[in-house]
């Protein structure tokens, strides 16, 4: 019995003890007595004296109005500001922005932008078993159910803690949150923004949460998700690479002009990186390229590689001249056509196509090619 006792005791006292620690790490260390202390009156000079001078460098400044008087001693956590981490590839913050807010850039062609920040959040919910109580994206707007505020990644730095509880919405905090996605007029960059509805802790309610808690946990929420988006955006650009640098099927074919054209056994998104390669290890200096139009302008130089004189015999070896030249990069749905042209853009004739088929083959079927 007494074994017991002690042990159920060591417990408590550890409980607290590590409850205290928590307390201490976010709050003022040192004595409150300052609390107790009554502003001063201004030194009276007698009216026969005259008046030293006074500086205001070290003057407290006033309080701004609706500014919180509650925030003094233990009430005052000392932990450094929530701040928006951009992890995304082309996303940053707003300078002097307040809120939970993040703006992403259009990286990948593929879908709408709004689109994919929506998938994104969504399969982010799913994920951790999280109800969406309302969506509407023709507003640009997703309310959740109730979450849990714990953070994904914990150290021991970290304010926020839990215990491992059966009941756990005992132990933590939860919120639901209103998500916004307002895509910019151009349509290639969105401002996603995170703001809390609703709040729960024991008797705490949102309205119990100062300016600072509220936009803690907005921000906490909000890097959550960012982090789910740029995790998304690794795994398909590590999927696309590897696409990338696998060989592809060629064959001989037409363009959708009638002309004739090598065809890929790959979609335009994976051709026209692959095509770049390709060039490269083929002697071709890429000049110029746009790829909204599918126009490569190429000059074949020959400088590092002699790839002619290792598959044709010395009298076929010289196919192509020194000087310019355009590809034409079109989309075949789930194929994609390479049309060879002239500097005038006028196409190859089926001999001269036939001719580069074997070399370009040889290096668009090879694995691993450099990226």
């Amino acid at each position: 019995m007494n074994k017991k006792l002690a042990l159920v005791s060591g417990i408590a006292s550890l409980v607290l003890t590590a409850c205290a620690s928590q307390q201490d790490r976010i709050t003022a260390s040192g004595s409150y007595a300052y609390l107790k202390s009554t502003e001063r009156t201004q030194l009276q000079v007698p009216t026969e004296l005259d008046s030293p001078e006074f500086t205001k460098d070290y003057e407290i400044p006033a309080l701004q109005p609706g500014a919180d008087t509650d925030l003094i001693g233990r009430n005052l956590h000392v932990v450094p500001p929530a701040l928006v981490i951009p992890l995304v590839q082309g996303s940053h913050v707003e300078e002097g922005s307040k809120g939970a807010t993040v703006l992403l850039d259009q990286v990948k062609d593929s879908e709408p932008l709004n689109k994919t920040i929506w998938n994104s959040l969504i399969g982010y919910l799913e994920q951790h078993n999280i109800n969406v109580e309302s969506f509407d994206p023709a507003q640009g707007e997703l309310v959740t159910g109730w979450m849990s505020l714990i953070p994904v990644n914990q150290d021991e730095d970290s304010s926020w803690f839990s215990w491992s509880s059966d009941d756990e919405e005992n132990v933590v905090g939860q919120g639901r949150y209103r998500f916004n996605v307002e895509l910019k007029p151009h349509g290639r960059t969105a401002q996603l923004t995170a703001s809390l509805q609703d709040y729960r802790l024991g008797d705490k309610s949102i309205n119990d949460l100062n300016a600072m808690e509220k936009r803690r946990d907005e921000v906490m929420v909000l890097n959550q998700v960012i982090g789910h988006y740029e995790y998304l955006n690794q795994l398909e650009t590590n999927r696309r690479i590897a696409q990338i640098r696998q060989g592809l099927n060629m064959d001989m074919g037409f363009d959708d002009d009638g002309n004739p054209a090598f065809v890929l056994d790959a979609n335009y998104d994976i051709a026209w990186p692959r095509i770049q390669l390709v060039l490269r290890k083929l002697g071709f200096n890429v000049k110029d390229l746009d790829k909204s139009n599918g126009l490569i302008f190429v000059q074949y130089t020959d400088e590092q590689v002699s790839w002619w004189s290792d598959i044709f015999s010395s009298s076929d070896a010289q196919l192509l001249d020194y000087e310019d030249y355009r590809l034409k990069v079109t989309s075949l749905g789930p194929k994609t056509s390479i049309t060879f042209m002239d500097k005038e853009s006028t196409p190859f004739n089926a001999k001269q196509v036939a001719d580069l088929f074997k070399p370009f083959e040889q290096v668009m079927t090879e694995d691993g090619l450099d990226i």
